[in-house]
């Protein structure tokens, strides 16, 4: 892992996008960091750098949702994704780089399917409450896919939109239950040794840049349309993904 320009100019970009997500505004999207991240490091420690970055935004994201969440649900999906993130500590453990990589392209890809998917009406939004157990399947399921690639939102997302809950209710327990499964993650990370002092030390670089991102993310959230910013993150997302893919088998 080289701390040059190329890395520092893909990493900042890459960071404030995640930031904005993160504040509120295309919310689903922060994990586009770690794939795009992943084409010039290795996937681990794309993933790995991203996650002290990724709870410093969510830190940064409590105060102005402080409160404003939907309790009942955040405590089941907090609670749901302990065995989740049990099971992506067991495959990062087993897998190889190119599994990886092909993992975070095939995530990647599949996000991209659900957004449009939904956008199209091919898949409808729930009107009406989930049973309570789904919750908990729900908080696991968000569990594996963020340890894997911090790509948590689409099943919280499904959850979180059949309880019928206002846009900032819906971003608040976002940023409570990724708060929570992120400081879960922390310590497998940690074990598997997914931190380096590189990885530390481009954290505290791109810190600034994360805070900044958030706080444009939460003004962005009360002011502005998304359309923009989600068709961006599709197109990254697509090329990112296939080129995972592509690197992984290749």
């Amino acid at each position: 892992m080289t701390l040059d320009l190329t890395f520092f100019l893909l990493a900042s970009v890459a960071v404030f996008y995640a930031g904005i997500s993160k504040g509120g505004f295309g919310s689903g999207a922060a994990f586009a960091a770690a794939p795009l991240m992943a084409l010039i490091i290795e996937p681990e420690y794309a993933v790995g750098l991203m996650l002290p970055l990724l709870m410093m935004m969510d830190v940064t994201a409590l105060k102005p949702y402080w409160g404003k969440w939907d309790g009942p649900s955040a405590k089941k999906l907090i609670l749901g994704s302990l065995p989740g993130v049990a099971l992506g500590a067991l495959l990062f453990r087993y897998a190889n780089a190119d599994a990886l990589r092909v993992v975070l392209g095939l995530v990647s890809l599949a996000f991209v399917g659900f957004q449009i998917a939904r956008g199209r009406g091919w898949i409808k939004d729930r009107t009406t409450a989930f049973a309570p157990w789904v919750g908990y399947v729900t908080g696991s399921c968000a569990g594996f896919t963020s340890y894997i690639s911090h790509a948590g939102g689409p099943p919280v997302a499904i959850y979180m939109l059949a309880q019928n809950v206002g846009k900032t209710t819906y971003q608040a327990t976002s940023v409570i239950v990724f708060w929570a499964i992120n400081a879960f993650k922390a310590v497998p990370y940690a074990f598997l040794g997914m931190f380096t002092m590189e990885t530390l030390l481009a954290d505290l670089i791109l810190a600034p840049v994360a805070v900044a991102g958030v706080l444009v993310g939460v003004k962005a959230h009360h002011l502005l349309p998304e359309r923009i910013f989600f068709n961006i993150t599709y197109v990254l997302l697509t090329c990112t993904g296939a080129k995972l893919i592509y690197d992984g088998l290749v």
